[in-house]
């Protein structure tokens, strides 16, 4: 039950009755028309701003308007215990503790579907994430954009949306080939003991490659390596595969699985590139121009060339874009406009792709092209990961086992484990660097964010576990017959947020919201409990070994959205710690 969505229902139907008796005038929507969570120092548990969204249409004063409208609600809901009216027009409610018992039933009767938003329409999503190149391990710069789009994913199948996970496979260009010179040249060094060229700045110099040269050589042990043109191509696709081999494997250790690998050298190879340039002349969408010096290039140096270039400042972009270089090749964004035409033509409602930081410069010209492709603005949603910086014993943090350049996903999740990885990544929106500090995630006090969640839950396991109940099993209580005070109803006041929480995540994409809702709920639970060390009548467990149905369903529905949480953030909730 989302109360605020409930009183909003009421609020707008006593307007609708007012409408009707010529007492009020109302728009034609109720947009702008909200009910929300009141500042905390006012002693009530909804607020809604509804006088003053209508005070003008009514030509009345928002002070006068909301003490009208307050009356008619206050005299409809018996649950009201008091409804007053501050400056300048909020109309806060407060509601009397019968209330939060009805509260907390509704949830326990609805356990399973307690925060999905029944009401909005459900749509079908594609989201692509990660996308690395084949060409090594994933390292911490996509870790926080997998981490991202998986729990994107996750919040959207939570609120009963239909999802699939992608992943766009760049194995076709000049880092593929540069990448299958250096698996040959490992496989050399392996087997004729040939020195790597490790001064030549286009190869990979990672030791990971010796690992897929051996791989290469005992699972093809017919495979002629004298000449490297004689086998290019066929080392090609098994170079990617050890790739893909690694990157899947870097997955699942954060606790990621996609639903698809698509191949941008089979998109090319279908002639899908060729087919997205007929339909893009088809519709005038293309024409043939030169394009001025990039920023940051010397224009002295900028030989313009006439191109086949795409309109894309006709949808929103800040200069059209090559499509075919002067030589007739085909630029990476033709590549790229063919794989989002083939994702269009898959008729989903939403593309959501997750980009690093270094291609926030690409938003405009690839949701450009999907606004041609599709007929529809707003259809491609982007969302960039920043950066990430690795931080241990007050200063940068950096590490490699394998002699590449960068920290890997591996080399993270065996410092400080998959929890830690996913749960602090995620606990900052996303479009702002982050400070992953080693030590601070490894703590175990309430700066910890993760594990005073997981403490939160461990509680409550021990006190199910020393009444010998089982916490994963739902409750049912014939009688609900008590009432909460107001220590209780503090936290059923955090609890009634959840709904919201939750629909803010998915609709506006922000799933950091989620361990935040998370570790705030668990340090009004942790400053609960501690009331119980000074007052025996706080305890969750009296001398008998025996507890009240109200304490054990307010523990059940706290676990219970725990428990939820933790599994959209791909987190575990351990009973012990």
């Amino acid at each position: 039950m989302n109360i605020f969505e409930l009183y909003l229902d009421k609020i707008k139907s006593i307007l609708v009755d007012l409408n009707k008796k010529n007492e009020l005038i109302i728009p034609e929507t109720f947009n702008g028309i909200n009910a929300e969570i009141p500042p905390s120092k006012f002693d009530c548990d909804i607020s809604t701003n509804v006088a003053m969204v209508l005070s003008k249409l009514n030509k009345k004063s928002p002070l006068n308007l909301a003490e009208q409208i307050s009356s008619i609600i206050k005299n409809k809901d018996p649950l009201i215990e008091t409804i007053t009216v501050v400056k300048p027009g909020f109309i806060n409610i407060k509601f009397k503790p019968i209330f939060w018992t009805n509260f907390i039933k509704d949830i326990i009767n609805n356990a399973k579907t307690f925060g999905v938003n029944e009401k909005e329409k459900k749509l079908n999503y594609l989201v692509e994430f990660v996308s690395a190149n084949p060409t090594g391990p994933l390292h911490v710069g996509h870790c926080r954009g997998a981490i991202l789009g998986d729990v994107i994913s996750n919040v959207l199948i939570f609120n009963k949306h239909k999802v699939t996970k992608e992943y766009y496979v760049n194995d076709y260009g000049n880092q593929i080939i540069n990448y299958t010179k250096s698996v040959y040249f490992r496989i050399r060094e392996v087997k004729f003991n040939e020195t790597f060229p490790k001064d030549n700045p286009d190869l990979y110099p990672g030791d990971y490659l010796i690992d897929f040269a051996n791989n290469i050589i005992s699972s093809n042990p017919d495979l002629n390596f004298d000449v490297y043109e004689n086998i290019s191509e066929k080392l090609t696709s098994l170079s990617i595969e050890q790739a893909l081999l690694l990157i899947k494997k870097n997955l699942k250790s954060l606790g990621i699985k996609h639903d698809n690998f698509v191949s941008e050298k089979s998109i090319v190879l279908n002639n899908e590139v060729e087919s997205v340039i007929k339909f893009l002349e088809t519709n005038n969408f293309v024409y043939r121009g030169k394009i001025k010096a990039p920023a940051g290039e010397n224009s002295k140096d900028w030989i313009e060339r006439e191109q086949l270039l795409f309109k894309s400042t006709d949808f929103g972009d800040d200069k059209d874009r090559a499509l075919q270089k002067s030589d007739g090749t085909w630029t990476y964004f033709a590549s790229d406009v063919a794989y989002h035409k083939n994702k269009v033509d898959r008729k989903f409602d939403y593309l959501i792709n997750i980009l690093g930081a270094d291609h926030a410069g690409y938003i405009k010209r690839i949701s450009s092209s999907v606004d041609a492709l599709s007929g529809k603005k707003n259809k491609l949603i982007c969302k960039i990961s920043q950066l990430v910086k690795l931080i241990k014993d007050n200063k940068p943090f950096k590490m490699s086992k394998r002699k590449g350049d960068y920290i890997t996903v591996d080399d993270l999740i065996e410092e400080v484990g998959k929890d830690a990885t996913r749960f602090i990544m995620l606990n900052r929106s996303s479009d702002v660097e982050l400070d992953f500090d080693f030590d601070a995630v490894k703590e175990k006090s309430k700066d910890n964010p993760l594990y005073y969640v997981q403490y939160c839950y461990a509680r409550i396991s021990s006190v199910f576990r020393n009444l010998n109940k089982d916490l994963n099993k739902d409750i049912t209580l014939k009688d609900y017959n008590f009432e909460y005070s107001g220590d209780e109803i503090k936290i059923l006041k955090k609890i009634s947020e959840w709904p919201k929480c939750i629909d803010a995540s998915s609709t506006k994409l922000e799933p950091h919201r989620i361990p935040i809702y998370l570790y705030e709920l668990s340090s009004e639970f942790h400053s609960y409990w501690n009331l119980g060390k000074q007052n025996p009548e706080k305890r969750f467990i009296n001398d008998l070994k025996d507890i009240s149905d109200d304490k054990l369903i307010f523990l059940k529905v706290i676990s219970n959205i725990i428990k939820s949480g933790m599994n959209i953030v791909g987190v575990d909730t351990p009973e012990k710690m």
